[in-house]
């Protein structure tokens, strides 16, 4: 079933550059048709756990809303697209931004920068019909009380059937994959100690979903070393 997403599911697809603001804070370039990466789903930790920043590493919070695929399928057109949706998931895509920014120098995949263990929080399973206009949702994401991250899906550069149709005639799809929407602006970083809470919302502020961890520092496992 694809609410067990986190048991069961066999990729998370991650969305680059998908807020305009995002992209400005970076300084990165606005992609012509969505743009993606993998991260392990052995990244995933439950709400109410512990993120682990790696020694040397400065990792950084980019909160999302997440998409659960139901039906899996091959070249799915945006007008089926809804159709393989079985619902949605608030999450954090963890971010080692410096080992990211150094690979990204050389030309290197950003598979290590995103897939630490600990480094996709995730929200409980929400299922479709709760969610009415997934473009009309709110973002938001806190540090010890500070809202860091708060911003509308509105503000998506793809919207959903436009990223189910890519990511797909390129892979398939899977029962239980997860698709990451991209980030608004405001990311940063975070440090052992530091509280997180985040919420997924209506326009109405009537919250749908919340997702809190505690960051702290990893014992042992790898060491970033600047080049």
């Amino acid at each position: 079933m694809a609410s067990q997403f986190v048991k069961n599911g066999k990729k998370i697809v991650a969305i680059g550059r998908n807020y305009a603001d995002h992209i400005k804070e970076l300084k990165n370039a606005a992609p012509k048709e969505p743009f993606f990466f993998l991260k392990p789903t052995s990244s995933y930790v439950l709400s109410g756990g512990k993120v682990e920043i790696p020694q040397g590493i400065v990792a950084h919070h980019e909160v999302e809303l997440g998409l659960v695929i139901g039906k899996g399928g091959r070249d799915i057109s945006q007008a089926d697209a809804e159709s393989h949706i079985a619902g949605y998931a608030l999450a954090v895509d963890m971010t080692a931004r410096n080992l990211q920014d150094q690979v990204k120098k050389r030309g290197l995949p950003w598979s290590a920068a995103k897939g630490f263990d600990t480094f996709t929080p995730i929200g409980s399973f929400i299922p479709k019909k709760t969610v009415a206009d997934p473009h009309d949702l709110r973002l938001s994401l806190e540090i010890n009380g500070n809202v860091k991250q708060d911003g509308s899906t509105g503000d998506m550069i793809f919207r959903i059937p436009r990223l189910i149709e890519h990511i797909s005639s390129i892979m398939t799809l899977e029962e239980g994959d997860l698709i990451l929407t991209g980030t608004p602006a405001g990311v940063g970083p975070l440090t052992a100690g530091d509280i997180v809470k985040c919420a997924l919302s209506k326009s109405s502020g009537e919250k749908i979903a919340t997702l809190d961890f505690t960051a702290v520092t990893r014992q042992g496992g790898y060491s970033f070393k600047p080049e």
